[in-house]
C-alpha cells in the first residue's frame, strides 16, 4: 500500500504574524499549505519559497480581498487546483481598529465585518462541500474579547462575538462530517501599525500581563500548536471554542 496523500490546509491571512505561524505547523504536520494573503505578497512568497524548499509543491499562495465575497470561492478552487483535496480551513485574517462610540461610522463596521465574519461565514459555505468529502475541519480564530469586550473597539469586539456564535452555529451545520472550532488568542501579538501601536502604549502592556497569570505575553506558536490540535487531533471536539491567553480572561 502506498502512503495516505497529504492533508491539505486553507489559512486566511497567513502570510505573516500568527497565521504565518499556523501555516508553518501544519506544514511541519505533513500537510500541505494554501496560503492566502491580502497585500502581503512578498511575504507570501517568501514563506511559500520556504516550505517548498523543504517539500517541493507543498505550498501555493492566492492573494485577495476577503470583502469580495463572490470571490471567496476561488480560495478553494485554488486549493483543490494546487492540491487536489481540501481537509482543513482555518479563518485567520481579521482587521483590527479601535472604533469608538459616537464616533462610528459604517464604514468602519462594513469593514470590520467583512474581515472577521463575514468571509469566514461564506468561506465556510465555498469550502462546506470539499471538507464533507475529506471529513474536514474548520478552526476560526476569534478573540477573548469576542467573551468580555475590549473598551474603544465597539466594533471588533462585536463581530467576534458574532465570530463566536458563528462557530458554534456551523458545528451544528456541518456535523457529523466537519467539526468546527475555534481558538480565541490572549496577548499574543500587539498591533504592529503606526495607527493601531498608540492603542497599547507601554505601561498598559504591562497592566495587561499583569492580569495574565501566566504573567507573560503568548508566542505565535502557541495559537499554531491550538489550530494543529483542534484541525488534526480532536475527533470528538465540535462546536468548541479555546481560549489560547494565559489565563487572562478569568480576570477580565
Amino acid at each position: 500500500m502506498g502512503d495516505s496523500p497529504a492533508k491539505a490546509y486553507l489559512v486566511t491571512g497567513a502570510a505573516r504574524r500568527v497565521g504565518a505561524a499556523i501555516v508553518r505547523r501544519l506544514h511541519a504536520g505533513g500537510g500541505n499549505v494554501l496560503i492566502h494573503y491580502r497585500g502581503s505578497r512578498t511575504d507570501a512568497d517568501g514563506l511559500a519559497a520556504e516550505l517548498n524548499a523543504k517539500r517541493a509543491g507543498s505550498a501555493a499562495i492566492h492573494g485577495l480581498e476577503l470583502g469580495q465575497i463572490d470571490a471567496l470561492k476561488s480560495l478553494v478552487e485554488a486549493t483543490l487546483g494546487a492540491f487536489g483535496r481540501l481537509d482543513g480551513l482555518v479563518n485567520n485574517a481579521s482587521g483590527f481598529f479601535p472604533t469608538p462610540l459616537g464616533a462610528i461610522t459604517s464604514v468602519q463596521w462594513d469593514d470590520l465585518l467583512a474581515s472577521n465574519l463575514k468571509a469566514p461565514l461564506f468561506l465556510a459555505q465555498a469550502a462546506a462541500p470539499a471538507l464533507r468529502q475529506s471529513g474536514g475541519a474548520i478552526v476560526n480564530i476569534i478573540d477573548i474579547h469576542a467573551e468580555r469586550p475590549l473598551k474603544d473597539y465597539v466594533v471588533y469586539s462585536a463581530a467576534k462575538a458574532g465570530l463566536a456564535g458563528l462557530t458554534r452555529a456551523l458545528a451544528l451545520e456541518l456535523a457529523p462530517q466537519v467539526r468546527v472550532n475555534g481558538v480565541s488568542p490572549g496577548a499574543i501579538n500587539w498591533p504592529d501599525d503606526a495607527a493601531n501601536s498608540g492603542q497599547f502604549p507601554p505601561a498598559e502592556r504591562a497592566r495587561i500581563l499583569a492580569a495574565t497569570p501566566l504573567g507573560r505575553e503568548g508566542g505565535e506558536d502557541e495559537i499554531a500548536k491550538a489550530v494543529a490540535f483542534l484541525m488534526s487531533e480532536s475527533g470528538y471536539i465540535t462546536g468548541q471554542i479555546l481560549a489560547v491567553d494565559g489565563g487572562r480572561s478569568i480576570y477580565l
